[in-house]
């Protein structure tokens, strides 16, 4: 299991249009030849913008891109005619196949904060396509076949234990809160990645919000 701190992600963004923006892996300028992916994840990144802040529109290909609202409420306009705001509690999937370009901004005057999570197709091109879930259930895991990959969305209260899934890649991404897994203190922003998982648990050790990817 490898633990990596929020403290160590890279900053982006642009400060003074309300945009910050924390990396998990090599991105953009911040080039880490060591740190491009793990298993099919390839970016994590947190994402906050002030109100009326946002991303213009900008191109994708060959990236499964799946964004999870923390706070506030993210519109999203595509070029294949979508345009959806997503709430805290959804999970949003924008399958850029060949090509897609899309808008990300912060409509709404409470600030946004969302983390963005890109995989790695297991084969190149096809049909971009896009889905909502709203308000996702703990119990109801989303797939991503596209990429070899599920999410797994768990909410626990302090003292509440939860399976990690079995996997050959298994990524821990901690939301808000803290938890206890395998021995190892993990708080907002904190991430794992754990090669061949088996029969582990984290515990909250407050309230505690967790996306975890299984991964073929």
């Amino acid at each position: 299991m490898d633990v990596r701190r929020a403290t160590e992600r890279y900053r982006g963004g642009e400060p003074e249009a309300g945009i910050e923006s924390l990396h998990a892996f090599s991105f953009g300028p911040h080039y880490d030849p060591d740190n491009l992916r793990f298993g099919a994840l390839i970016a994590c990144n947190e994402e906050r913008l002030a109100p009326g802040a946002g991303f213009d529109e900008h191109p994708h290909s060959h990236t499964e891109i799946v964004t999870w609202v923390a706070e506030g409420e993210l519109t999203h306009r595509d070029s294949t005619g979508h345009e959806t705001v997503v709430r805290p509690g959804d999970v949003q999937r924008l399958s850029s196949a060949a090509g897609v370009r899309h808008v990300e901004r912060n409509d709404g005057r409470a600030p946004l904060t969302f983390v963005q999570m890109w995989l790695a197709p297991l084969r190149p091109g096809g049909t971009p396509s896009y889905e909502i879930v709203p308000g996702i259930a703990d119990s109801t895991p989303y797939a991503v076949p596209e990429a070899g990959a599920m999410l797994h969305v768990r909410r626990l209260a302090a003292g509440e234990r939860t399976a990690v899934p079995d996997g050959a890649h298994v990524y821990v991404h901690v939301v808000r809160g803290e938890v206890t897994l395998d021995g190892e203190e993990l708080g907002p922003g904190d991430a794992a990645r754990i090669t061949d998982a088996k029969d582990l648990e984290a515990v909250g050790a407050t309230g505690a919000e967790l996306l975890l990817w299984e991964m073929s």
